[in-house]
């Protein structure tokens, strides 16, 4: 459960899940009804007001707050990219973080950039603002990827493209996190996209999971 103090009632309450390994779970549910809130809990950004949340079998509350989050892939809408940085210097930064040498680093960033269909020596050096919505998303996975987690969060990540760079995201992902074997657990108001990209979803409402099924 989570609550805020000046709130009686909980946020989020009763939610009793395990996320496999290798699955992406998707959190779908309207406005307001606790899906980032969720979201947040696992990476311990939000602290559980009672029960556990347990990452690699060890609660949240157990764990050093940046060690867990640099373990952890992160997107969000637009990708949170530093708009002051290059697209080479936002995508290795966990690695650089992570004492990776400049080499590696380079190396790393290359294959990513590659491997969201994104060539290197065109894009690497450019600025956000340079970048199309769809172009700065597809950075935001990159950096997600960089230094390998095995557990990817996304918090409505797709929510700002139009419709037809939207869908084609949409397949992308789903094939790369199938092709890299990843867990995710993905935030959506979208049924569609919770259709096309759950192995299992997760409907909320008001704080409670009230469906949990396959697609």
């Amino acid at each position: 459960s989570y609550s805020v103090p000046a709130n009686s009632n909980p946020i989020i309450s009763n939610l009793n899940l395990t996320v496999h390994e290798g699955e992406t779970l998707v959190l779908l549910g309207e406005s307001g009804c606790g899906k980032t809130t969720t979201l947040k809990l696992v990476n311990k950004l939000y602290l559980p007001t009672a029960g556990d949340v347990l990452v690699k079998n060890k609660p949240t509350t157990e764990w050093d707050s940046i060690a867990l989050r640099r373990s952890i892939g992160y997107v969000i809408q637009e990708g949170g990219l530093f708009p002051h940085f290059t697209i080479a210097r936002n995508v290795g930064l966990v690695p650089s973080l992570f004492k990776w040498d400049g080499q590696r680093i380079r190396s790393r960033v290359s294959e990513l950039l590659t491997m969201v269909g994104l060539e290197p020596s065109r894009f690497a050096e450019r600025y956000p603002r340079e970048l199309s919505g769809g172009q700065r998303q597809r950075i935001g996975v990159a950096r997600a990827l960089a230094a390998d987690p095995a557990l990817l969060l996304l918090d409505e990540p797709f929510g700002a493209l139009d419709p037809l760079t939207r869908l084609s995201l949409q397949k992308e992902f789903a094939q790369l996190t199938k092709k890299l074997g990843k867990t995710v657990i993905l935030v959506t108001h979208d049924v569609r996209e919770a259709l096309l990209l759950g192995d299992r979803i997760a409907l909320m409402h008001a704080g409670e999971i009230v469906v949990l099924e396959t697609p």
